[in-house]
């Protein structure tokens, strides 16, 4: 074979198995009847606790940690105040400022996200995705966060993020909050 011919191939090759491993999509409108419902500004109000690993590509954890969220609202505007403590000794502080929007759907701001975070919830399922750059042996990424979020039973919500580059998942973090 020639080297054009098996180049063809190997993008074919490589084109299916990135289709095959990012071809899932979640759509909101699967859950808009499902319950308990998921009210973002009650839910987001007072003290949670979380906890989560972060998954490389392959599957493999690379970090664990615990987090401490405050959610304060004045009407449509929320500021939710969050600490993780990983456990590897790191700290990391990010505070939100969430708008809920008149059509109901949700824009955030927090340093280091790129323009502005959006979101979207129907019944018990909420969406929310922003980039940001994060930085990864002395270089940053761009990496779009892609987060879904289900609400449970007993004040609980299941978190899955999809991190993305040129839209193919690079890790993905799996959080479980519960309201205080």
């Amino acid at each position: 074979m020639t080297k054009t011919l098996l180049s063809f191939f190997a993008i074919i090759l490589l084109s299916a198995l990135i289709l095959l491993t990012n071809g899932t999509t979640i759509s909101l409108s699967e859950h808009s009847s499902q319950e308990p419902k998921l009210d973002i500004k009650e839910y987001f109000s007072g003290d949670l606790k979380a906890w989560g690993i972060v998954q490389d590509w392959r599957g493999n954890v690379t970090a664990r940690f615990d987090a401490d969220i405050n959610g304060e609202w004045h009407s449509n505007d929320g500021i939710l105040k969050e600490q993780y403590r990983y456990y590897n000794g790191d700290v990391q502080n990010r505070e939100w400022r969430i708008i809920k929007q008149t059509d109901g759907t949700y824009i955030g701001y927090a340093e280091g996200v790129i323009n502005r975070a959006s979101g979207e919830a129907s019944g018990s399922s909420a969406n929310w995705q922003y980039s940001i750059d994060v930085p990864v042996d002395g270089s940053t990424h761009r990496i779009k966060f892609d987060n879904w979020m289900w609400q449970m039973h007993d004040g609980v919500i299941v978190n899955r993020s999809y991190l993305k580059k040129f839209g193919i998942t690079v890790a993905e973090i799996t959080v479980f909050v519960q309201k205080q």
